[in-house]
């Protein structure tokens, strides 16, 4: 089942958004976050683009208040900067303000800071942690700024960013590169070239300039604090990038696609360059984006949601279980499939033993799973003996568009065998969540953040946003 509000094709690319099919990838990607206009946009996507900007504004807001990004916050503030725009979530505006690059370094990080921003499959990004924060926080600096603005460019840095990371396929991933801080960049570089109307060569040299500044490495996983920095990092560095840019620097003009040094060719080695720009203008990455609908890993959810249907179906409880046996992909084995040590939240968030042993035990999964009182529970320490974990071939034959799936069987100690396959985890695209889902995440997220009137109308100006002539308002409720 397709998502009802994906929009895959357009019939034609809009004058202002066509590109040249004979220029270099990065031109033609320049060329169109460059001279995209509203218009362009397919209504269904933009209803949809509307629920991912809701979603990372909790998320954003969630996050804010989490000690990671309290730390960072605290740096920020105490180094100062010219108060140009808000640190989201924390307090009145007059006292949290700074720069833009600085604010984007807090509120992206914020937006990473719980593994509940939304997940592009095939390019490994979750783009409105990025672009969300840079649209908002320029909007609060350029005057005349519109709701439509701000939803263009956000919708420009999804469609390069997740191009970019397309290309580079799952070997940037199991190179060791963190793609969210490393092909990240591309999404805030895009989402803040447009912001500030950067020409296609001007945004050219943006997306130059940005290629230079990714970074994050994989290992942060395993229970780095660093890791939501990643995102942070990304969204300064596109913001560096598109300011720069605006100036006259110049980055490397075929930046994704040069032979030696080039994007591509360090963090991929064998690229796939016909995915920077097939179908470009006429099928719509960004609507590709789904949502995710538990607090960790993507690559696990698919599991979590075969347990979870096995385990109402079956009427299952903890002692009923012997062995869990789960089939993976290798790059989601690799991912989280990893021996857990109680370490950090950022460690349980990741890791498959964990979020299974936690759901089988309490019935659900939610953010209080994830607090340093919670994560070193011995029974749950304890049960994870009973799980499995395997790369299964029937996964891995159906190639990177199934990553995320996952087989299931379970042995109960009467001897009884179950099994159920989940091959697109709730949430995907593949199998969407409803509107009134991602609105009770979104109110889940922000509960006890903000009051529950500035939530209402939060979402009641996203969901309008489009209309909105300025986004003065939506800004200082955050």
């Amino acid at each position: 089942m397709r998502n009802p509000m994906h929009t895959s094709t357009s019939p034609t690319a809009a004058p202002s958004a066509a590109h040249d099919a004979a220029s270099p990838p990065t031109r033609q990607l320049a060329a169109f976050a460059a001279g995209l206009r509203f218009e362009d946009i397919p209504p269904p996507l933009v209803e949809q683009i509307r629920l991912h900007i809701l979603d990372g504004i909790g998320v954003c807001l969630h996050g804010a208040s989490l000690p990671w990004t309290r730390r960072l916050s605290d740096m920020v503030l105490a180094e100062g900067g010219n108060p140009a725009a808000s640190l989201w979530g924390h307090g009145s505006a007059d006292k949290a303000m700074t720069s833009v690059s600085q604010a984007v370094l807090v509120n992206a990080t914020a937006g990473h800071a719980f593994e509940m921003d939304d997940i592009h499959k095939e390019s490994i990004l979750h783009p409105n942690s990025l672009a969300v924060p840079v649209a908002l926080a320029l909007a609060q600096t350029l005057p005349g700024t519109t709701g439509r603005d701000v939803l263009t460019a956000i919708v420009a840095g999804y469609e390069v960013g997740t191009r970019a990371g397309n290309a580079a396929t799952t070997a940037l991933f199991l190179n060791g590169f963190h793609p969210q801080g490393v092909t990240g960049t591309f999404v805030a570089a895009a989402t803040a070239g447009r912001m500030l109307g950067l020409d296609a060569n001007a945004m050219t040299h943006a997306l130059g300039i940005a290629g230079s500044m990714g970074s994050g490495l994989m290992a942060a996983q395993e229970g780095a604090m660093v890791k939501r920095l990643h995102a942070g990092r990304a969204a300064q560095s596109g913001v560096y990038a598109a300011y720069l840019a605006r100036r006259g620097f110049t980055g490397i003009e075929n930046v994704l696609e040069a032979d030696y040094g080039g994007f591509l060719s360090s963090y991929a080695r064998a690229p796939r360059m016909e995915r920077l720009t097939e179908g470009l203008g006429t099928q719509w990455e960004a609507g590709e984006v789904g949502f995710k609908m538990y607090p960790n890993v993507t690559s696990m959810h698919a599991a979590l949601d075969a347990f979870d249907h096995l385990r109402s179906t079956h009427g299952l409880g903890p002692d009923d279980i012997e062995r869990i046996e789960v089939g993976c992909g290798h790059m989601t084995y690799v991912h989280v499939a990893w021996p857990y040590r109680p370490v950090s939240v950022t460690a349980a968030q990741m890791n498959l033993f964990y979020g299974l042993s936690v759901l089988a035990l309490r019935g659900r999964l939610t953010v209080d799973d994830y607090d340093d009182d919670h994560i070193g529970d011995p029974t749950v320490l304890d049960f994870m003996r009973r799980i499995h974990p395997f790369e299964d071939e029937r996964i891995e034959s159906r190639g990177a568009a199934f990553r995320h799936a996952a087989t299931m069987r379970i042995v109960t100690r009467s001897g009884a065998c179950m099994s159920h396959d989940v091959w697109n985890r709730r949430g995907s695209p593949e199998n969407p969540v409803a509107r009134h889902e991602v609105e009770a995440k979104f109110f889940s997220s922000v509960a006890g953040r903000v009051a529950d009137d500035t939530a209402r109308r939060i979402a009641h100006l996203v969901h309008r946003l489009d209309t909105l002539a300025s986004a003065d308002e939506l800004a200082a409720l955050l």
